[in-house]
């Protein structure tokens, strides 16, 4: 089941609800054809949920990989994932980016006004998450790691003075419904369906992040 729940400027969030994380990750492997990879997960201690890394600092508790060889890890295959997340059923689902798809990652609300200039200009969209953390990450073609910087500067803009960065080979994101600690799960801002299974380049999106990111300087 999905519910929907309000954000800025009357946006519309789908929130993932009653799937496991073994369902879901499998789910993005099959469906999607998505790497995946388990990170850490939650743990109990003295009533408070700690990240199982054991850094009570932890930055991002339950949602980060276990150790730095985790490109290793990434899966596409569903039946790998459901032996992964079988041995370890509660640990976070990350998405190794570079490889099918990279993400631009922006602040939630310069990407909720690009999201809502992007829906006047009708522009095609791919998935967009939501972290608790208040970033928002837009799903699009592999390259835009490689290609952003350069599109950022034909704008006019200095990439270094925009909280605008693309995500490529070597990041990953955390995807829904992975939760970050008790600060709450990441959500779908725009859910993955079939009309945005195929993605756009990062050349049709930069112009509205961009302006967007300008604005929320």
């Amino acid at each position: 089941m999905e519910e929907t729940i309000a954000g800025p400027n009357a946006a519309q969030i789908p929130k993932q609800r009653g799937e496991s994380l073994l369902e879901t990750a499998v789910r993005y492997a099959e469906e999607r054809h998505w790497d995946v990879f388990p990170g850490t997960w939650l743990e109990a201690v003295d009533g408070v949920q700690r990240c199982s890394c054991g850094d009570t600092a932890c930055a991002v508790p339950g949602a980060h990989p276990t150790g730095p060889d985790w490109a290793t890890q990434a899966t596409g295959s569903a039946t790998v994932a459901r032996r992964l997340w079988t041995e370890q059923p509660t640990a976070s689902i990350l998405l190794p980016t570079g490889h099918t798809f990279d993400a631009i990652d922006v602040p939630e609300t310069a990407g909720f006004l690009a999201l809502a200039r992007m829906e006047r200009m009708e522009l095609t969209l791919g998935p967009v998450t939501l972290t608790p953390d208040r970033r928002m990450r837009f799903f699009v073609l592999p390259g835009a790691s490689v290609k952003v910087p350069d599109l950022v500067r034909k704008l006019g803009w200095s990439p270094s003075s925009l909280d605008l960065v693309a995500m490529g080979e070597g990041a990953y994101v955390a995807a829904p419904p992975t939760r970050y600690g008790s600060r709450g799960a990441v959500q779908w801002a725009c859910r993955p369906t079939p009309a945005n299974r195929w993605l756009p380049d990062a050349e049709e999106l930069i112009s509205p992040l961009a302006y967007a990111c300008g604005r929320d300087r």
